[in-house]
């Protein structure tokens, strides 16, 4: 029997997984969203704090423009409506690293509405996940526990910065899609230049919400798994909170509506407080803030601004270079590896057919540069072997100045030494030999020494060519033109 693909087999028959993300992404801006403060990440504590970071009475917030036009061009790349009137609201709760007793946020009024995004999963489909709002909000400061035995500390840098939270429909069924979803969501951010995407500093995190039900029934009671900060972490903590789920349901057991927080150590989600509902927060209009209130002309000008986004990139990249739908997903991932490529493909000159050499430069990114990223840690950006330099490997492969074989072994030396593959070309002496007459000697040679083999192929062993090949190859140190040497060696065999 096969199984619906958003069903989860139990012991007491299927459940279906709803999921539902709430994205923090912090919007890209040297000061924050209500003051002047600073937001460079890793500052001393409590360097970077303003009076109305700190809650002082009397303090007055103004809002940031650069911090809406983020929002505005956010909400755009998320086919997304654009509010022309939005409310900041005051959403109350006590925390030690939260001064003011409330936090500025936006509830029945966001400045962005319905929307949407694709995602692709492994096995091609393309999914739309709708988007609920995006609403703007500041950040609260941290507190710090491991500094001393008994004690707390508070850092206040992080409180104020500008957040933008992205809300999903429950529209994921698996921890695949929510993973797809958030890579997705993150590529676009940093397309768009409106949030840097650093899981690992904080300035994307996931509150990601679960329930089960039975196919066909309403939702069931969520669990909400509070600031999940990596791409891994949300697939873990999501088949967890699945297993945890079915368990109690399977026993008769209800599922208590409630915060949790995942914990990649032990792998497993805990309990942290019972969920709070919206009047809990008793939102209401902030009374510093008049209403945000937008023109049209506004957020034109901030289309205008718009760089090519990644669907369109991956498209323009399949029709125009002849890539396949993977290939084309992988290198439109990030900024960062589309800019690559596409200087990669700068270098291009008209001798060379433009579907062809971008199918090639395309598979070194995607193999042997990446390979060699992920062993040593590094991100593109730091790459050792530039644009230019594996374009200029892939000229040499198209005009058969080296051999695929030479092209490999070549590759590990630009690497470590940053130098361009022609100087290491020439400085070995690995230029591919093309000349008929030198590989029509090798192969004469070669016929001659393995007369037993040339019989059993000329009485119909037809897989001997491959071996015929290899030993010409050998014997030319992998500097033959295959392509010759296939030709020349098919005519005396055959002859």
């Amino acid at each position: 029997m096969t199984l619906p693909s958003s069903c989860v087999q139990g012991s007491t028959g299927l459940w279906e997984v709803v999921i539902g993300l709430e994205v923090h992404a912090q919007i890209d801006s040297k000061s924050k969203l209500f003051s002047g403060a600073a937001t460079t990440f890793g500052a001393s504590p409590n360097t970077q704090v303003s009076f109305v970071d700190a809650g002082f009475p009397g303090m007055l917030p103004i809002i940031n423009q650069f911090c809406v036009q983020q929002a505005i061009k956010t909400g755009l790349g998320l086919n997304a409506e654009i509010n022309k009137m939005s409310i900041f609201d005051r959403k109350n709760y006590f925390y030690p690293d939260l001064p003011q007793g409330y936090q500025i946020s936006q509830f029945r009024y966001p400045i962005v509405g319905k929307g949407s995004l694709n995602i692709e999963l492994e096995d091609g489909t393309v999914k739309s996940i709708g988007i609920t709002r995006l609403h703007l909000e500041q950040d609260a400061g941290k507190s710090i526990h491991d500094q001393h035995p008994s004690k707390s500390y508070i850092d206040l840098n992080r409180s104020g910065v500008a957040l933008m939270e992205i809300v999903t429909e429950p529209d994921m069924r698996s921890a695949e899609e929510a993973q797809a979803f958030v890579k997705k969501l993150r590529a676009l951010l940093r397309c768009l230049g409106t949030c840097d995407g650093n899981m690992e500093q904080g300035s994307l995190r996931a509150d990601v919400n679960v329930s089960l039900r039975r196919p066909g029934e309403p939702f069931g009671t969520r669990a909400e798994i509070k600031n999940v900060n990596s791409i891994r972490f949300i697939g873990q903590a999501i088949q967890f909170e699945i297993k945890r789920q079915m368990d109690i349901l399977e026993k008769g057991r209800t599922i208590d509506q409630e915060t949790r927080l995942f914990d990649p150590g032990k792998n497993e989600t805990r309990s942290m407080r019972n969920k709070e509902d919206a009047h809990d927060y008793r939102y209401f209009p902030d009374p510093d803030l008049p209403p945000l209130i937008l023109s049209q002309e506004e957020i034109e000008r901030t289309r205008a601004t718009l760089p090519e986004l990644p669907d369109a990139k991956k498209t323009r990249f399949i029709q125009d270079f002849g890539l396949t739908s993977y290939d084309a997903g992988v290198l439109t991932s990030e900024a960062e590896t589309a800019d690559f490529y596409e200087k990669c493909l700068s270098f291009r000159s008209d001798k060379y057919e433009i579907q062809k050499f971008s199918k090639i430069c395309a598979n070194w990114i995607i193999g042997e540069l990446f390979a060699a990223l992920n062993r040593d840690a590094l991100s593109l950006e730091q790459s050792r072997i530039t644009p230019e330099a594996l374009a200029e490997l892939v000229k040499l492969l198209l005009d058969s100045v080296i051999s695929g074989r030479i092209a490999k072994e070549i590759f590990p030396e630009m690497w470590d030494t940053g130098d361009f593959p022609t100087l290491i070309v020439k400085r070995k002496g690995l230029e591919q030999v093309s000349d008929d007459s030198a590989i029509s000697a090798s192969i004469d040679r070669i016929l001659a020494d393995n007369a037993d083999k040339v019989a059993e192929y000329r009485f119909g062993k037809d897989k001997l060519f491959g071996f015929f090949v290899g030993l010409v190859m050998r014997e030319m140190a992998g500097k033959g033109n295959p392509q010759v040497v296939n030709e020349i060696l098919k005519k005396k065999l055959d002859g």
